[in-house]
């Protein structure tokens, strides 16, 4: 992680390794705030703005990638590629979706057109809530 973050130019605090523990393989996209609840006990005097910054700092430089599926709030991914996302309208959680296409790598040029990302996301039930209720 802390070459990822020299790569990047970015430079190494307590806060930034903290925030790429959680999210390292985490598959549950977790919000700021969410990472701020996980953080704050072990650094009291961290901030929300600290978290926000940090991970604002870590998706500009393609560390990781913002989750725009939730319009309430912000969600992280640790894999930065493009690739799908689902939201369960039941129990909002949020998965990665395999749809078959390879979404192209960003930036790209499609005709005349500068593709910096792309998104595509699904909302629906998922197979735990689908689960609940046929019982």
């Amino acid at each position: 992680m802390i070459e990822q973050l020299r790569n990047h130019g970015l430079k190494i605090t307590p806060q930034r390794i903290a925030i790429l523990n959680i999210l390292k393989d985490n598959t549950t996209h977790p919000s700021a705030e969410e990472i701020y609840g996980q953080l704050k006990p072990n650094f009291p005097s961290l901030s929300l703005a600290t978290v926000y910054n940090t991970l604002e700092a870590l998706n500009r430089a393609g560390v990781i990638q913002e989750v725009i599926i939730d319009p309430r709030k912000r969600h992280y991914d640790p894999n930065p590629k493009p690739h799908s996302h689902f939201q369960c309208r039941n129990c909002s959680s949020i998965f990665d979706i395999a749809i078959g296409i390879e979404l192209p790598p960003t930036p790209c040029q499609i005709d005349d057109f500068l593709m910096e990302y792309v998104t595509i996301n699904w909302h629906g039930i998922c197979p735990q809530c689908r689960a609940k209720e046929t019982d």
